[in-house]
């Protein structure tokens, strides 16, 4: 059996942090894009976990989750745009889902734990940081 017909496995790796990483994305927009079209209607009973007010924080959930989605999509800034994702899931699921059964917060534990694969792995060489990072460092130096 030749094993000349299958990707190298530095591409298969690529391909499928691409595919994780904007399937990902596209699904907790599915989340954040309510909160931001009905963001006046939402803005007064949002939870306040942090202690920071409810339209902070609704602003901080839509920052996290249609934001860093938008950005994870392309790869620009995949790492930095991870973090806020997972900490907008980490209050989800420790703070404001702590007293709910498992089964209705099962949801903000994959996205946080997907969020730390997209952490680990980085954007990959189908991204814009692929692209983007050597010319920065080039220009910049380092």
């Amino acid at each position: 059996m030749s094993t000349s017909s299958s990707p190298k496995p530095e591409i298969a790796l690529d391909a499928a942090l691409a595919v994780f990483r904007v399937g990902l994305a596209c699904l907790m927009l599915r989340h954040g894009i309510p909160k931001l079209l009905e963001f006046d209607a939402r803005a007064a009973g949002f939870p306040d976990p942090l202690g920071v007010g409810h339209t902070t924080s609704l602003v901080l959930a839509i920052f996290g989750e249609v934001v860093c989605s938008a950005l994870l999509i392309p790869g620009v800034l995949v790492r930095l745009t991870a973090i806020p994702f997972c900490i907008t899931m980490a209050v989800a699921f420790v703070i404001v889902h702590a007293d709910d059964p498992f089964g209705d917060k099962e949801l903000a534990f994959l996205y946080l734990f997907g969020g730390i694969v997209i952490l680990i792995g980085g954007g990959g060489r189908f991204s814009v940081d692929h692209w983007l990072i050597p010319k920065l460092r080039a220009r910049f130096g380092r």
